[in-house]
C-alpha cells in the first residue's frame, strides 16, 4: 500500500522547492511521482507541424522523489507522516500519525 497516492495534497520537505505544496497528479513509478507547480523545468521544444505544435521554451512540471515529500495534514497546517490501521473487517486504512486521523482519499 503506498503511503503517498495520486490526489493527496502534499508538501515538499527538501529540495529548492522546499516549503511548497501541491496536489499528486500522476505516479510516474513506485518511488516518483508528478506533483502540480513542483519541480518546474523549462524544455526547449522543436516545432512539430504534423501535430501543430510550435517550438519554443516551455515549462513543464518533472517527477520527484516521494521521500523528498510529506502529506500535508489540513487540520494541523504542517507536514505529517502516514500510518496504516488495520480496521475491524480486515481492511487497512491510511492515518496521520500524528493525530490518528483518517486521511480522506483523493
Amino acid at each position: 500500500m503506498n503511503k503517498i497516492r495520486k490526489g493527496d495534497e502534499v508538501i515538499v520537505i527538501t529540495g529548492r522547492d522546499k516549503g511548497k505544496r501541491g496536489k499528486i497528479t500522476l505516479r510516474k513509478d513506485d518511488a516518483h511521482v508528478l506533483v502540480e507547480g513542483i519541480n518546474m523545468v523549462k524544455k526547449h521544444t522543436k516545432p512539430n507541424p504534423m501535430k501543430g505544435t510550435t517550438g519554443g521554451i516551455v515549462e513543464k512540471s518533472m517527477p520527484i522523489h516521494q521521500s523528498n515529500l510529506a502529506i500535508f495534514n489540513a487540520a494541523t497546517g504542517k507536514a505529517d507522516r502516514v500510518g496504516i490501521k488495520l480496521l475491524a473487517d480486515g481492511k487497512r486504512t491510511r492515518v496521520y500519525k500524528s493525530s490518528g486521523l483518517e486521511i480522506k482519499a483523493g
